[in-house]
């Protein structure tokens, strides 16, 4: 009967539905097809589905990338990164993995960074001379970053649904998601030989440093108040994430005086609409969440996996391979409130560090976000860049496979994920 479920959901996705009404569809038609399980149970698990106080702090982190884009803060940390990299032949190309980081400390979504800076970055190179696959494939694999640099919308699901230190998830994520920034820059540097690219050229000037500080030290300043806030224990991911809103709408106010009282509405409705589209995907997970309790799906894949014998080595290959399979053709969300509940105690068992498991999934799910039929950043990008989809997957590769690379590093050297949480958590 389970395989029924999978069955149904990946043929309507197929014929185009979305991930939430396929979700919603394949499960209800479980039940009836069952027909021993009450149909009221539908609401009653959506209900429990989005029945979590972090959850709030989604829409508050979205509504923070939002800010960040529509008030030109993000702009702002696009000039400063073009001052000091700009000189470089390929400049931009380093100009998008660094803003990238920067925005990764403050939305945690790789489609609200990737939204934001793409939306900067891409007209600008295009201005430039840079060629449409090229730029486009860079700002879609530095997106990538964004939610593996605390805060990490992904790494709050995975703490929400296991009960894993979100705190540790998110320390966890500051080294795979520095790595990731280095090999793509590497990455950029080779490509960036074959072309003729635009540099940016001007001698360094200690007062234009300056005055270029003095604009961005208080945008700066948000990503770390939510870091510290969280790993500190200062406020709650919740509070932190509304701390944020309200410190970056103060600075947009009455520092940088970017936005009025006019705008907000504006703002927070477009907010409210993508946090809703994520919102609306947990509700039917916990559709989910029960057939797989019900069919005992966690009892019976364990039972696989111990008569498969294997080591934590050759379990953690094996957890690579099953969720980035599972990631071409599902969406990140929804394989990892499913699956990752059932296969956590079976890594405990083995001796895998939770934290670790987790960062490993998250790296996992978010390389699968550029990879074909699904690769939600793929289809945005093609869409912000005006370039056919199949033009994009073939750009992108190289930059896929330098990811990879990071999470078998990572996967296989625990320290590179474990030594800050460690020295923060003694």
């Amino acid at each position: 009967m389970i395989i029924l479920l999978f069955v149904i959901l990946f043929l309507l996705i197929a014929f185009g539905f979305s991930i939430w009404v396929a979700m919603g569809i394949s499960g209800i038609a479980y039940i009836l097809i069952k027909g021993d399980i009450a149909l009221n149970i539908v609401a009653s698990k959506m209900v429990s589905g989005i029945d979590s106080s972090s959850l709030v702090a989604i829409p508050f982190f979205m509504l923070a990338g939002e800010l960040m884009n529509i008030t030109g803060i993000t702009k702002k940390f696009a000039l400063f990164a073009e001052y000091f990299v700009g000189r470089f032949k390929g400049g931009l190309a380093y100009v998008a993995i660094a803003v990238n980081v920067i925005m990764a400390g403050i939305s945690g979504s790789a489609v609200a960074d990737a939204s934001a800076v793409s939306s900067v970055m891409l007209p600008v190179m295009k201005e430039k001379g840079y060629d449409k696959p090229f730029s486009a494939s860079i700002n879609a694999a530095a997106a990538v970053v964004g939610p593996i640099i605390p805060p990490s919308i992904p790494m709050i699901f995975i703490g929400v649904i296991s009960g894993i230190s979100i705190g540790k998830l998110f320390l966890g994520g500051i080294v795979p998601g520095l790595l990731m920034g280095i090999v793509l820059t590497i990455m950029v540097i080779l490509n960036s030989r074959k072309h003729n690219y635009p540099v940016t050229k001007q001698r360094f000037n200690f007062g234009m440093i300056i005055r270029l500080f003095r604009d961005t030290f208080f945008a700066i300043l948000a990503p770390l108040i939510i870091i510290l806030g969280v790993v500190f224990g200062i406020v709650t991911l919740v509070e932190v994430s509304i701390l944020a809103n309200v410190y970056i709408l103060l600075i947009s106010f009455f520092i940088y005086k970017t936005i009025t009282l006019k705008d907000i509405p504006r703002i927070f409705s477009q907010a409210a609409t993508f946090s809703a589209t994520i919102m609306i995907i947990f509700a039917v997970v916990g559709i989910y969440q029960y057939i797989v309790a019900t069919e005992q799906l966690g009892l019976k894949l364990g039972q696989l996996i111990v008569s498969m014998h294997l080591n934590k080595y050759e379990f953690l290959l094996f957890a690579n391979i099953f969720f980035i399979f599972m990631g071409c053709i599902l969406d990140a969300i929804p394989v990892m409130l499913i699956f990752f509940p059932v296969l956590l105690p079976i890594s405990l068992q083995l001796g895998i560090d939770p934290t670790h498991f987790g960062v490993i999934v998250v790296l996992n799910l978010m390389i699968g976000l550029l990879t074909p039929p699904i690769g939600a950043l793929l289809f945005l990008e093609a869409k912000i860049a005006d370039i056919s989809f199949g033009e994009l997957v073939k750009s992108v590769w190289p930059y896929t496979i330098s990811l990879f690379i990071v999470l078998f590093l990572c996967t296989y050297i625990p320290d590179l994920v474990m030594v800050i949480p460690n020295l923060v958590f003694k």
